[in-house]
């Protein structure tokens, strides 16, 4: 057995479907003999953007796999690796490498070197008959501990070699542990006394399944929930004790309850400081629970840690709660404020989501296309930039890992590429990305890779013309050789690459084209909807500042 048919035999043991990447690598070629779908994307990263997809909405049961070329095609891929890394999403990675004899010499781009510092784990694959130990190592770091992309870096000249058989290789096992009884007693006792407590939940709860142990906690104590833009979906926002996703772009619940609070249970977050995440306010007893323990005391003062996984976290939690008071309280008054501060929020927001001005607002197509979709059926991603903004605070889920969010590294160009992922891992689901006019000129020529590779998603655009929010801090470039203004006719590129594309420009027809790209994807052709919006910028959210701003005369 050679080099290639044992990798992709590993691949097939541990529950992998598809490859996907760039060539030229050899596993492309040795996966389709062994029946593993191998899918080429354009450009390197989205391949990773795909992978990434595959292994958030399985909660990593399935992982991504994503390939490339030695040299200039994992070079360019570089950017889905460090995205993975930021958002601890666990893909296998398998770029190419020079010949051994030659991977250390410069100019020489070198994997297990230059990556290091953003992944979990990398190594070389340096003859054939370690093939086992190497992928054994690596899926063991797949599926244990806090997700993050791990390198294997498979050089050009191994791939011939010859593997012992039978291949000796089983699954690796997945673990998973419980914090301490003690800090679950001392965690349970602040919840339980707290007047105010908050939940704040983050991805850890998707990767864990603990959905179901999440929703019991928030009932049992009436405590209220509110997710970060990675965990939102973690706790459904049509539930009454929902106050929203704390991004960048608030809901004024979640900003009043977080800012009101006196203990914050974070659960599955790393707490991390981001443009993207609410502030966490200070003075506060904050109860943290992660399977990190390097996220404890890093950006949040933490009175009690809890470590492990989330729903094991919960159950202890339940567990102790129980314990300590009689019965389930009343959740009737915390609901009613919830309400009444939404009610607030959305007179002031209903009119701007409704609006039938014209250019239309992009709240109003996400207001449209919330309202035609079949929610809980859909997996919703966004993209960098103003359409996350626009689009966590308003779109209320109700099912788990219906939201693909994201906001750490914020690579422009990364939402089709999720959406394609999610796809080819969920294909019963409707799957749509929201981008700007901004990000479409990154991976736009994605929207080919969905039509050849017979991925049928839904992409919706918002053409302003204008780089979106980073167009009010070059008043100067702009004014002198207008720098920001950009055109294209993206409809138009879409049905030149074989699939639906349809401009709307009138508010009347947000609807009836939202509804012929649903038909279109049913039919098994993606859809790409290019939507002509207004140049004004609008904050969403609650008391949602800009966070690029003009640099002041006296400075220049």
């Amino acid at each position: 057995m050679k080099v290639g048919a044992a990798i992709v035999e590993i691949l097939k043991r541990e529950g992998i479907e598809t490859v996907c990447g760039y060539p030229l690598n050899y596993i492309f070629e040795y996966a389709a003999d062994a029946d593993v779908r191998p899918v080429i994307t354009r450009a390197e990263r989205t391949a990773g953007h795909m992978a990434d997809a595959i292994s958030r909405v399985t909660s990593g049961r399935t992982i991504g796999v994503y390939a490339t070329q030695h040299g200039p095609g994992i070079e360019n891929g570089m950017g889905a690796v460090a995205q993975a890394f930021g958002e601890s999403v666990p893909i296998l990675v398998l770029p190419m490498g020079y010949p051994r004899a030659e991977a250390h010499v410069p100019p020489n781009f070198n994997s297990t070197a230059s990556l290091r510092t953003f992944a979990k784990s990398v190594e070389p694959l340096i003859r054939g008959d370690q093939v086992p130990a190497v992928f054994r190592r690596a899926f063991s770091r797949l599926r244990n501990g806090r997700g993050g992309p791990v390198v294997v870096e498979l050089p050009t000249d191994v791939w011939f070699e010859d593997v012992p058989e039978p291949l000796d290789y089983t699954p690796v096992a997945r673990t998973r542990s419980g914090p301490d009884p003690a800090d679950v007693e001392r965690a349970a006792a602040l919840l339980v006394s707290a007047k105010r407590p908050v939940i704040y939940a983050g991805q850890g709860v998707h990767y864990a399944q603990a959905w179901p142990e999440l929703r019991r906690l928030a009932e049992t104590l009436a405590i209220p929930v509110t997710t970060t833009i990675e965990g939102k979906s973690a706790f459904p926002e049509t539930h009454p004790l929902s106050l929203g996703c704390a991004g960048r772009a608030i809901s004024k619940q979640a900003h009043e309850f977080l800012d009101q609070a006196d203990v914050i249970f974070g659960i599955g977050c790393s707490f991390t400081k981001t443009d993207f995440g609410a502030k966490i306010p200070t003075g506060r007893t904050v109860i943290h629970a992660t399977l990190d323990p390097a996220h404890l005391d890093n950006e949040v003062a933490v009175h009690t840690a809890l470590i492990g996984d989330a729903a094991l976290t919960l159950d202890a939690m339940q567990a102790a709660v129980e314990s300590m008071i009689e019965g389930p309280r009343d959740p009737a008054p915390v609901a009613a404020e919830i309400a009444r501060i939404e009610r607030e929020w959305m007179a002031e927001w209903l009119p701007i989501l409704t609006s039938d001005e014209n250019p239309m607002t992009a709240y109003r197509v996400i207001w449209e296309l919330m309202h035609t979709v079949d929610v809980g059926q859909t997996i919703i991603t966004h993209d960098a930039g103003s359409p996350r903004d626009q689009l966590t605070p308003f779109w209320k889920t109700t099912e788990p890992l219906s939201y693909l969010g994201w906001g750490k590294t914020t690579q422009l160009g990364y939402g089709l590429g999720l959406a394609m992922g999610a796809k080819l891992a969920r294909p019963d689901r409707l799957c749509v990305n929201l981008w700007g006019d901004a990000a479409i000129g990154f991976t736009g020529m994605e929207f080919e890779t969905a039509v050849r590779e017979r991925i049928p998603v839904l992409s919706i655009v918002f053409n302003n013309f204008t780089m979106a929010m980073e167009s009010h801090v070059m008043g100067l470039s702009q004014r002198k050789y207008g720098t920001m203004d950009i055109s294209g006719d993206y409809a138009a590129m879409a049905r030149a690459f074989g699939g639906y594309g349809e401009r709307v420009t009138d508010p009347s027809e947000i609807v009836p084209a939202i509804r012929r790209g649903i038909r279109q994807t049913r039919e098994g052709t993606p859809a790409l909807l290019e939507f002509i919006t207004s140049k004004e910028l609008r904050w969403s959210g609650y008391g949602l500042p800009g966070y690029v701003r003009p640099i002041p005369d006296s400075y220049r």
